[in-house]
């Protein structure tokens, strides 16, 4: 199994078992092994009480991408911390984009930085995260 195939079975076998991603709303447009892009269109109900994206919104769309991109080799893993900086405000309407790419893996801990973008390359938040490797696999190989 080439490293790409197993990026892409993993993600089928997490999205499968996600119940939070879809409800927030989101797509998964792309994993790749250490990367990973998922999509969310701001609708009414993700604003906050300014009227623009919660950041709630915008960690966990952050987060679902740094997820894939950290379980794309087919090891159980989990975060182990996260920090975001959030530099433009996400509106209703907007297509946010959240791209994570593998900075550093060695042994069980790997550590992911994802950007998250508006459909006009505006960059909405900047995510780090530390993953941990678990017991057990998304597949059986």
């Amino acid at each position: 199994m080439t490293p790409e195939d197993r990026a892409q079975k993993s993600a089928a076998a997490m999205w499968a078992d996600d119940n939070a991603s879809p409800w927030f709303g989101m797509e998964l447009v792309e994993v790749t092994e250490g990367g990973a892009t998922l999509a969310l269109t701001v609708e009414p109900h993700h604003a906050n009480g300014h009227g623009i994206c919660h950041g709630g919104v915008t960690f966990s769309l952050a987060d679902s991408a740094f997820a894939f991109a950290c379980n794309s080799r087919n090891r159980n893993t989990v975060a182990q911390s996260n920090t975001i900086t959030y530099i433009a405000p996400g509106r209703i309407g907007d297509r946010l984009t959240a791209t994570a790419r593998e900075i550093s893996l060695t042994g069980r801990s790997g550590i992911y930085d994802v950007t998250v973008t508006n459909q006009n390359g505006t960059v909405i938040a900047e995510f780090r995260g530390h993953s941990r490797a678990i017991k057990g696999q998304l597949f059986e190989e």
